[in-house]
């Protein structure tokens, strides 16, 4: 009797039938291929790890932009008349777009990994293509629209740097494996070669990278100077309608030493809080009064102003997420609230011992004070009975006469100027956007006695940073999560930095060394065996043994799904 035996018995590979079916549809063993990757593909892996890169610049820049995302929003609505909170959509698509991407990076890396061809579907070709355009779209018009913001990257790379680098350290480590197995698996010398030397380079750069890393942050901690003082920025805009009198004592109550506001000037003299340049965003003017929504604010008498509600807009747009979270006693306080005057401001702040800044805009030439803006300033600020001690004055406009008509005025410039003409100008204050100075900048003006007030800061993190660098207060509208910071988040001294920075580079040299020699174990002791001259038959013998199994299994199931019946 003749006994029939199977060509092959063939393990079921799920993990790899599932890699390679999901990042080229090549789900049967028969269509997978252990040959070399052609260059149509491997230009397509380019682009895949072009977008990848692209995309991780772009995820990373709108998680630290997080600190101006209503910053965002307001000149979204300059643009388009309408309030709408337009960093949802976009970090809905980022984040979708990221993980669709970095879910084909490493289904990339497991191909190259196992020795599987490359061969990307069309489907995520057109996919990859869609996502690439798409972030480069995003940066032009962000380029376009908000290029300031730009600056949140360096800046917030001296907080997130060296955790940063030990991240990319352990990564670079952990490519060592793939990289090992490319040279086991090589034929070329040259291509083994060339593939350590581009690795151990990036290793190497990855090894020196801390000597260009600096953050205000790595310091002596008895250096550090006291804790900054917190303006509230329009008042606590996160818990109540800005620029409202409400909102000014929703940030007294989070300890705040000062306050900061917009100020404007209505028809018949009186300076009134506006931040915007019409009344449409934050009272109800198109219900009140019909035909004139269009209208600047400065065209409005305060009888008009005070018949205006600037509350009920807080529930409708909810600029921060915050509205379902008030009680309902502060709800009800929220409903009632009217435009606040400069003199309201300035009496509540004098009650509570506050530090007052406004930034004063000046009324058209057509407006009936255009010329006497600063005096009915002045006049508003002598009503309230401040002190002028508490007020930072900010308009250079007619300023050497302002200090002969209040002398006690802080001297507030909202330009940044050299310290020296500073000091000959009497300005000894500067109040700047926090992407307008550097650290050492902050250290000067600090020699000079130039206090420093950095604005809009929100985040913990960058409140830290700020902090470590020396910057006397900061304005914030989010004082009520800047009171919770009792200490820089994270602070460390220089030589407790390096230990952490060989330590790390230690570990991981010895890791890749341990990984190259057992990924390339076969081969040294192949190369230390008793192998000395260059026998043929035996060279043939030994690349006969070597040859993987793997393949002439492919070609017997290519051979048996060829014979089966269609």
């Amino acid at each position: 009797m003749v006994k029939h035996q199977p060509l092959q018995v063939y393990e079921r590979q799920l993990c790899l039938s599932c890699i390679t079916g999901i990042y080229g549809c090549r789900w049967k063993r028969y269509q997978r291929s252990h040959d070399n990757t052609t260059k149509w593909e491997l230009l397509w892996s380019l682009i895949l790890l072009f977008t990848f890169s692209l995309l991780l610049i772009w995820s990373y820049f709108w998680w630290e932009a997080d600190n101006d995302y209503n910053e965002f929003n307001w000149f979204l609505y300059n643009r388009s008349g309408e309030w709408t909170d337009g960093t949802i959509p976009i970090l809905a698509t980022t984040a979708a777009g990221f993980t669709y991407i970095a879910f084909l990076m490493v289904l990339a890396l497991c191909h190259v990994a196992l020795g599987q061809q490359l061969n990307l579907h069309w489907l995520h070709k057109i996919g990859v293509t869609a996502s690439l355009l798409t972030t480069i779209f995003g940066i032009i018009s962000v380029n376009q629209t908000w290029r300031q913001e730009w600056d949140v990257i360096p800046i917030s790379l001296q907080a997130t740097g060296p955790f940063l680098h030990v991240g990319a350290l352990a990564a670079a480590t952990a490519l060592s494996w793939i990289v090992a197995g490319q040279v086991a698996r090589a034929e070329k010398t040259i291509f083994q070669v060339v593939v350590v030397l581009l690795y151990l380079s990036v290793l190497l750069g990855l090894y020196i990278l801390p000597l260009y890393i600096t953050s205000p942050c790595i310091m002596d901690p008895s250096t550090l100077k006291p804790r900054p003082e917190v303006f509230g920025h329009q008042g606590a805009p996160m818990l109540a309608p800005e620029n409202t009198l409400w909102s000014f004592q929703r940030a007294l109550q989070m300890n705040v030493t000062g306050l900061e506001a917009d100020v404007t000037i209505s028809v018949d003299g009186i300076p009134f809080l506006m931040h915007d340049l019409t009344l449409r965003r934050t009272t109800n003017v198109e219900e009140i009064f019909p035909g004139r929504e269009r209208r600047t604010a400065s065209q409005f008498n305060w009888t008009d102003l005070q018949q205006l509600n600037a509350g009920e807009w807080f529930f409708k747009d909810d600029p921060f997420w915050t509205a379902n979270t008030m009680s309902q006693k502060e709800k009800n306080l929220t409903r009632e609230q009217k435009v606040c005057s400069l003199e309201q401001l300035l009496k509540l702040a004098s009650y509570h011992n506050s530090t007052v800044v406004f930034r004063l805009h000046r009324p058209p030439p057509e407006h009936p004070c255009h010329a006497t803006w600063i005096n009915d300033t002045l006049q508003a600020v002598h009503n309230s009975g401040v002190l002028q001690s508490l007020v930072m004055w900010t308009p250079d406009d007619e300023r050497e006469q302002v200090k002969q008509l209040a002398p006690g005025f802080i001297q507030t410039s909202l330009v940044k100027h050299n310290p020296e003409y500073l000091n000959r100008s009497g300005i000894s204050r500067l109040l700047l956007r926090y992407n307008q100075v550097s650290a050492s900048e902050i250290t000067d003006f600090s020699r000079n006695n130039i206090s420093l007030t950095l604005y809009t800061v929100n985040e913990p993190w960058l409140y830290s940073m700020l902090w470590c660098s020396g910057v006397s207060s900061v304005s914030s509208e989010a004082p009520h999560i800047l009171r919770k910071v009792p200490y820089p988040i994270w602070l460390m001294r220089p030589n407790e930095y390096c230990l952490m920075w060989v330590s790390a580079d230690l570990i991981s040299f010895a890791v890749v060394i341990g990984i190259f020699i057992l990924q390339n174990y076969h081969m040294i002791r192949y190369r230390m065996s008793g192998i000395r001259s260059y026998n043929p038959e035996q060279i043939m013998l030994s690349a006969a043994v070597r040859t993987s199994s793997r393949d002439i299994n492919v070609m017997k199931e290519k051979l048996i799904f060829s014979a089966q019946p269609q």
